[in-house]
């Protein structure tokens, strides 16, 4: 695997941007959830991951289930700034006829490996994917992102006991726990308590990461998951909602949120100033 930290975080700066001018295009958006991903984006696309923007669905790619469909921004920006299709369309998110719907679809997006949005389900789709490329003796790995109040449906600890079961090793999942969702706090509602003692009391491999929006410790992170031949692996993200951006980070709730003209340009020079810090 590759990594370089200055280029990453430059990376992660720019998918910061991207999603944020698809969501102005908009008006409204989830701002929250899909800024505090993407760092762990940024690892994962500069080298982690066997990809191909030339060839989307090629055999023996890596494979990204993004659970928390509505972060879709997040990965669109990335998909468009690896050249999965042209950033160009990042202004017509969630419009008529685009290719970038509100929840990521495999059938509409060049990247997208599954379809997702109804929470939970994606971390199902995640273990049949690594499933079936375990029985096909594939070498390949699945990722899979969840966010933190998703970790309240019933699903997701259905496939978890499934994939420790079936000791699917290649399937590594990213825990986004910003400690927010819809309606509040996850303390508020629906405490989760140690989300890292939680996997491994059903038998997953796990590692927690302090700092989930410092690339390095993200790197660092799946390089110990790969050394785990007989677990499904768990890293638990400690993000920042909106990380990135002050004025989401300040934000109560900015899970779903407006971003006009003016908030983007200045989300950009907050940008652009740390892209040059680097």
């Amino acid at each position: 695997m590759n990594f370089d930290r200055i280029q990453t975080e430059r990376f992660a700066v720019e998918i910061r941007k991207s999603l944020l001018r698809a969501i102005a295009s908009k008006g409204s958006g989830h701002v929250g959830g899909s800024l505090s991903i993407a760092d762990v984006l940024a690892v994962l696309y500069s080298g982690v991951m066997k990809v191909d923007p030339a060839d989307p669905r090629m055999e023996d790619r890596d494979y990204l289930v993004i659970s928390k469909g509505h972060a879709g921004p997040a990965m669109y920006a990335a998909l468009a700034l690896k050249g999965f299709f042209p950033q160009e369309a990042l202004d017509t998110l969630n419009r008529g006829g685009t290719m970038l719907p509100s929840h990521t679809d495999r059938l509409k997006t060049p990247g997208i490996d599954l379809t997702t949005g109804s929470l939970g389900q994606g971390a199902s789709l995640a273990a049949g994917a690594a499933f079936a490329d375990k029985l096909d003796c594939r070498d390949n790995y699945t990722y899979l992102i969840l966010g933190d109040g998703e970790l309240n449906e019933g699903q997701v600890w259905e496939s978890v006991m499934f994939a420790v079961h079936q000791k699917l090793s290649r399937l590594i999942t990213f825990v986004d726990a910003n400690g927010k969702q819809l309606d509040g706090t996850t303390d508020e509602i629906c405490t989760l308590g140690d989300i890292a003692a939680k996997f491994a009391a059903f038998g997953c491999n796990t590692v927690a990461v302090e700092d989930g929006n410092d690339t390095e410790q993200i790197y660092q992170a799946i390089i110990s998951a790969k050394q785990e031949t007989q677990k499904p692996t768990v890293i638990v993200l400690h993000t920042v909602k909106g990380a990135g951006v002050s004025r989401y980070e300040k934000m109560k709730n900015c899970h779903s949120c407006g971003v006009t003209e003016e908030d983007l340009k200045e989300a950009y020079k907050e940008l652009d100033d740390r892209k040059r810090s680097l």
